[in-house]
């Protein structure tokens, strides 16, 4: 086989990042935008010594599990990798996803639910734990309530914006998300429109001119309230109070208009200062009746109605009866802090980001809660230095909500020390999750009861995780 070669392929199986797998002769072949079940005719794109990548030309014989997509740009964008696939299979295959990585990669004895008790995965004799049943939506579209835009110019010199290819920083034209409010491309456009009336340049990243990097939307779902924020590559933005001015008239529920400076070359998306323009610089949501201000910096989970359900059940495997003390590592804005404090004594919090936990604690006040604390910090350094100056004081519960790369090395270990009798851990990697648990239960005596995947992500092939670990012995 070499380069170029047309092949036919039969796909058997996908990727954690949604590329079908399938076979020419006995050699593996990774082909994009196909599924389990499809029969392809494909080019050979690149080949290694044990593998290759090709490109679907036609599918001859469509999967049981495909279905017409949506958006026409699917393809082209990054954004929706397997919206061709039927939402009942995404949710198998997100749910077999968290099972094999923690299988490969952590080594553990995780089984699918189903599975659990059968004579082959005996949980006293295996040790064996259930990956349940992926929750999915029961409106898998527009859930998202934030979007990072980038504006830029296409060969003709216009300005667009829209959505980054697959792999690329070529921007693929689109104002209006499947996954996205319809408020949103309301907002896109009439951004663009002022634009080119008061002559706006977009930045170019190849040699650092013009203005408007990104535009940043959010929205309150429960409450209809949205914010706008520019990121510019400047320290003044011409003609933002008609932009504002626009933005109160023609957006129903518009409530902030605030301004990011990021004049670093490269591909960070928010600067280190953020002014405002027009209206409070935040915006406000509940979740279960709680009440949270989202400021541009703020990290909130993009699903909210797949966020209630996830924060719910870290409640639940939390277990909490009201006598007990918690750390939430990674707290943000302290959204599973609130949650954990309707049930416990006293809930510590600790989160890097400056202005998260000035939210966090805003956010506790403005819902009456006096049973918590927040700190600011990396949650290694800070919970080391805690737990050193408060050895005596016993923490029942650690909730971790870590960034992809998981948890820090030195705060697993003052988990360890801390020796909380239940661990919750909520993760939006299952590879660096799996990592993480097998840490826990190897070298500090923890064993995973159950883990709980939920579709924060639909059409996509990410997928987040609920985890209870449980201490079983005095390592």
């Amino acid at each position: 086989m070499k380069k170029n070669d047309i092949v036919t392929v039969e796909i058997t199986d996908l990727t954690t990042e949604g590329e079908g797998i399938g076979r020419a002769g006995a050699f593996p072949l990774f082909i994009k935008d196909t599924m389990p079940g499809d029969t392809v005719r494909a080019v050979v794109t690149k080949l290694k010594k044990n593998y290759g990548y090709g490109k679907a030309l036609e599918i001859l014989t469509p999967s049981g599990d495909r279905i017409p997509m949506c958006c026409p740009l699917a393809r082209r964008c990054g954004g929706c990798q397997i919206q061709e696939m039927d939402y009942r299979a995404q949710l198998r295959f997100k749910t077999e996803k968290v099972l094999n990585n923690l299988k490969r990669i952590g080594g553990l004895p995780a089984v699918l639910s189903e599975d659990a008790g059968s004579p082959e995965t005996d949980r006293e004799a295996l040790d064996a734990f259930p990956v349940l049943p992926c929750i999915g939506m029961e409106k898998p579209w527009h859930y998202r309530n934030k979007a990072q835009v980038p504006f830029g110019r296409n060969r003709d010199g216009e300005i667009v914006c829209g959505f980054y290819a697959g792999r690329s920083h070529d921007i693929i034209e689109s104002e209006d998300c499947f996954l996205t409010p319809p408020e949103f491309g309301e907002i896109l456009r009439l951004v663009k429109a002022w634009m080119l009336s008061y002559g706006i340049w977009p930045y170019d990243e190849q040699d650092g001119s013009g203005l408007l990097r990104h535009v940043l939307l959010r929205k309150g779902f429960h409450t209809g309230e949205i914010l706008v924020c520019l990121i510019i590559n400047g320290d003044s933005l011409p003609h933002s109070e008609e932009l504002a001015d626009a933005l109160d008239r023609e957006i129903a529920g518009f409530k902030a208009l605030s301004l990011n400076i990021n004049k670093i070359r490269g591909n960070t998306i928010l600067g280190p200062e953020t002014r405002q323009i027009r209206g409070p610089g935040a915006i406000t949501d509940t979740l279960s009746g709680i009440s949270f201000r989202i400021s541009p910096q703020s990290f909130y989970q993009v699903n909210p109605v797949q966020t209630e359900i996830l924060y719910k059940k870290a409640l639940e495997f939390a277990g909490l009866t009201g006598s007990e003390t918690v750390w939430d590592l990674y707290c943000g804005i302290g959204t599973i802090s609130l949650f954990l404090a309707q049930k416990a004594k006293k809930v510590y919090g600790v989160e890097i980001v400056p202005q998260a936990i000035e939210d966090a604690r805003e956010n506790a006040e403005r819902n009456g809660f006096t049973n918590t604390e927040f700190f600011v910090g990396k949650a290694e350094e800070v919970l080391h230095v805690w737990y050193e100056e408060h050895p005596e004081e016993q923490i029942d519960v650690v909730t971790v909500d870590p960034p992809r790369k998981g948890c820090d090395e030195k705060c697993l270990e003052t988990i360890g020390r801390m020796r909380p009798q239940r661990i919750v851990y909520v993760s939006c990697d299952s590879a660096t999750l799996a990592r993480d648990l097998r840490i826990l239960t190897e070298q500090y005596g923890y064993r995973v009861e159950k883990v709980q995947p939920v579709d924060q992500f639909c059409q996509t092939v990410e997928v987040e995780s609920c985890v209870l670990l449980e201490r079983v012995s005095s390592l």
